[in-house]
C-alpha cells in the first residue's frame, strides 16, 4: 500500500488543482439551490472532460514531452494564442481560490486586528492572503515538485476523510425527504449551470500541467510509466468525481430548502458555509467542516500557484527558443505579486471573480479538447500508446458537447 501511495503523485496534485473553487463554492451552491437536481450536470461533464484530461500524462508518457511542446509542434500560433490564454486567466483564477482559501483561515484560524501601513488599511482576510500566498510560495521555491508531491498526498488524504465523515453526518441527521428528480434550470439560473460545469471538475488546460507533473515524476526514484501513469491519473480522476458528489451532497442535505442563500462575499460565504453546517449538525462539527474546506482550498491555491508558472516558465523557454533561461521564479513572483494587487481592488467581488473566471474556463474548453485530441493522433506517439475506438467516439462526443454548450451559452448573453 505504502509502495502504491509513493508511485502515485501526478494525479494526486491533479485532484489537488481540481478539487476547490468547482467543489466547496459551485458544487456546495448547486446542491443548496436546487438539491440532488443538478447531479446530472456534474457526471455528464467529468464524463465527456475525461478524456482531454487524460491526454495530459498520456501524451507525457507517450512521447516524453510536455503538451506545451506538442503545442509548439503545432505552430507558433497555436503557442501563442496558448500563452495569451494562460496569462489572460492565471491572475483572476489565483485570486479567486486564494480569496475563498484567505477567508476560510480567517474563520478557522484567528482574526488579525486590522492594520494600517501608510495609506493603506488591511483586514484580517487580506493578512491572510498575503500570509497564505507567502507560505505556498516557500514551500515552492524550496522543495519545489518533490515537497508539492509529498505534501498533496497528506491532503488529499486528510481532505477525503473528513468530508467523508461529514457526509455521513449530514445524511444521518437530516429530517427533510431527499429528492433525486433531476432538472434543468430555468433561464435566469442558465448562467449559474454554466459557471459550474466550467469548472467542473477543473478547467481543461490544468491536462498541460498534469502533463508537466508526469515529466518531473519520471525524473524520481519510483518507476512510473504507461500502467502507473494511467491509474494514477484514474485515482485523481474519480476521487474528484466522488468528492463532487460529496460537497453536492452536502449542500443539497443541509441548505436545500432552508430559504437561505449563500453570500458572494468571500469573507461570509466562508462564515456561513461553516456556521450553516455545524447548526445542523453540532458544534462537533466545526472542527471536520472545516478541515475539509480548508484543506479543499489550501490544495488548490498551493498546486495553482505551482502550475501556471510552470507552464508559462516552460512555454516563454520554446517561445524564446532559449532553453536556458529559466523564468519559473519570476513567474511565480508575478502570479503573487498579481493576486495581491488584484485581491486588494476586487476583495468583496468574489462571486464575480468566480463567474468569470469559470465562464472563461468552459468557453476556451473546446480549443483545448481539440488541441489534445489532435496531438494524441499525431505521428509522434507511439502505437502503444494510440487511442482505443471507444476513446475516439467518447473523445468526438466530448468535443461536440464543449462546443455545443459554449455556442449556447454565447447565444443567450
Amino acid at each position: 500500500m505504502l509502495s502504491t501511495l509513493k508511485k502515485l503523485g501526478p494525479g494526486l496534485l491533479f485532484a489537488g488543482a481540481a478539487i476547490g473553487v468547482s467543489h466547496l463554492v459551485q458544487s456546495t451552491r448547486a446542491g443548496a439551490d436546487f438539491g440532488f437536481g443538478l447531479l446530472w450536470a456534474l457526471l455528464l461533464v467529468n464524463l465527456f472532460k475525461y478524456p482531454f484530461f487524460q491526454f495530459g500524462p498520456r501524451y507525457a508518457m507517450a512521447t516524453g514531452e510536455s503538451l506545451v511542446d506538442g503545442y509548439n509542434k503545432l505552430g507558433k500560433p497555436i503557442l501563442i494564442a496558448f500563452f495569451l490564454l494562460t496569462f489572460a486567466s492565471m491572475f483572476t483564477i489565483q485570486t479567486a481560490v486564494t480569496i475563498v482559501t484567505a477567508s476560510l483561515a480567517s474563520n478557522l484560524f484567528f482574526t488579525f486586528d486590522p492594520i494600517s501601513l501608510g495609506s493603506i488599511s488591511l483586514d484580517s482576510v487580506q493578512l491572510w492572503t498575503v500570509i497564505l500566498l507567502g507560505i505556498c510560495a516557500s514551500i515552492l521555491l524550496i522543495g519545489r515538485y518533490k515537497l508539492l508531491d509529498g505534501l498533496m498526498k497528506i491532503i488529499i488524504i486528510t481532505l477525503t476523510i473528513s468530508t467523508i465523515i461529514a457526509l455521513i453526518a449530514s445524511a444521518t441527521t437530516t429530517k427533510s425527504p431527499v429528492s433525486f428528480q433531476q432538472i434543468f434550470p430555468k433561464e435566469a439560473s442558465w448562467a449559474f449551470l454554466i459557471a459550474f460545469m466550467g469548472w467542473m471538475p477543473a478547467p481543461l488546460d490544468i491536462s498541460v500541467w498534469h502533463s508537466l507533473w508526469s515529466i518531473e515524476k519520471t525524473k524520481g526514484p519510483q518507476r512510473f510509466e504507461k500502467k502507473t501513469s494511467l491509474f494514477d491519473f484514474n485515482i485523481g480522476y474519480v476521487a474528484t468525481i466522488i468528492l463532487g458528489i460529496g460537497f453536492l451532497s452536502l449542500g443539497a442535505l443541509i441548505m436545500f430548502n432552508t430559504g437561505q442563500s449563500l453570500s458572494t462575499n468571500a469573507s461570509q460565504f466562508a462564515g456561513q458555509l461553516i456556521s450553516m453546517y455545524t447548526s445542523s449538525l453540532g458544534s462537533w462539527a466545526y472542527l471536520i467542516i472545516g478541515i475539509a474546506a480548508f484543506t479543499t482550498m489550501f490544495s488548490t491555491t498551493l498546486t495553482t500557484l505551482d502550475g501556471s508558472p510552470r507552464v508559462m516558465d516552460k512555454t516563454t523557454d520554446l517561445l524564446l527558443e532559449q532553453k536556458s533561461i529559466k523564468s519559473y521564479k519570476p513567474w511565480l513572483f508575478a502570479l503573487v505579486a498579481g493576486c495581491i494587487l488584484i485581491f486588494f481592488l476586487f476583495s468583496s467581488e468574489l462571486g464575480q471573480l468566480v463567474k468569470i473566471a469559470t465562464i472563461l474556463s468552459f468557453l476556451t474548453a473546446p480549443f483545448y479538447a481539440i488541441l489534445n485530441y489532435k496531438l494524441m493522433r499525431s505521428k509522434n506517439v507511439p502505437t502503444e500508446w494510440k487511442l482505443s475506438k471507444a476513446m475516439h467516439i467518447l473523445s468526438w462526443t466530448g468535443i461536440l458537447f464543449l462546443i455545443g454548450f459554449s455556442i449556447w451559452y454565447l447565444s443567450i448573453l
